[in-house]
């Protein structure tokens, strides 16, 4: 066939009309794209006079009709600075529903990085982020959940040095680590600094969860475990085992919790424990008691 003077054989035209269709596809697709493609979010940058942007009240709707909450709930969200002592398992829930919540500024301090053995519970990772700091991971899914909440990662072990230093910076601190030390050093600086305290712990299918608030007449840490417990009474989520479900149960709580202590909204766990199992699917509630001769809160 002769084509503008130019012969083709049947084949080579055959070819050429394919091709034809292809790109006509492949730009048909390309253009669908760009149809379905929402703008990006104009309105990160928060407005000078304090008030939500369209965007962020869009964002937080099902918060702000909430009758507890409302837009004065959400601005306070807003407003928070919260603290969380570890990004594992029990950090992971707790640092994503604090972020999507609204919580304006949230400081993360871990000095682990992320292991493929975290990946089974600590659902904020990927395994594209393994080996890297967790906290720098946790501030890449975080911006992205949210990009109008400030995060402040802390790439070190908290040590008594600068404790209560960072601990005066927040409003309200989670602890979810999974040592006696860590943990009692929070509590030492929460106390001295009079900075309310959400405390959560998980061991194979069991959780608890509380809010320490001694400034306010409650049982701090220490109250309740004065002494680091014996060897193998206590045993770690490596040695004893965590069904992975279960930081996801009780870090969800502890992100509970922390709205309802900032907005007051309902009732918090101050002065009160959860305990709840997971493998009967069940839950109580046990009065915490103050200890007259606490060392540190007394």
């Amino acid at each position: 066939m002769d084509i503008f003077g130019v012969t083709f054989s049947p084949e080579r035209l055959q070819f050429i009309v394919m091709m034809v269709l292809l790109l006509a596809v492949l730009l048909y697709v390309r253009m669908l794209k760009k149809i379905r493609q929402k703008p990006k979010d104009q309105s990160i940058t928060k407005p000078d006079d304090g008030s939500m942007s369209d965007t962020e009240l869009d964002r937080y709707a099902r918060h702000i009709v909430l009758r507890e909450l409302g837009g004065a709930g959400q601005q306070r969200l807003r407003k928070a600075k919260v603290l969380v002592v570890g990004a594992g398992g029990l950090g992971s829930p707790v640092l994503q529903y604090l972020a999507a919540a609204g919580v304006g500024t949230i400081g993360v301090i871990d000095d682990d990085h992320v292991s493929l053995s975290n990946l089974q519970r600590q659902v904020l990772f990927d395994e594209e982020q393994l080996d890297m700091p967790k906290v720098f991971a946790a501030q890449i899914k975080l911006t992205a959940l949210n990009p109008h909440i400030e995060i402040r990662p802390y790439h070190r072990r908290l040590d008594l040095k600068d404790a209560k230093a960072l601990v005066a910076d927040y409003d309200l601190v989670l602890d979810g680590t999974d040592n006696f030390i860590t943990r009692s050093l929070v509590n030492q600086s929460c106390v001295a600094q009079s900075v309310p305290l959400i405390s959560g712990a998980i061991t194979q299918w069991e959780g608890q969860i509380t809010l320490f608030d001694p400034a306010n007449g409650t049982p701090c840490y220490a109250c309740l475990f004065p002494e680091e417990p014996a060897d193998g009474l206590a045993p770690s989520c490596a040695e004893a085992g965590v069904v992975g479900a279960l930081p996801g149960i009780v870090g969800s709580i502890m992100a509970a919790e922390a709205i309802k202590h900032i907005t007051g909204a309902g009732q918090t766990l101050s002065g009160e424990m959860l305990i709840f199992d997971a493998l009967y699917g069940e839950s109580r509630k046990i009065t915490l008691q103050k200890t007259d001769d606490c060392p540190v809160c007394s």
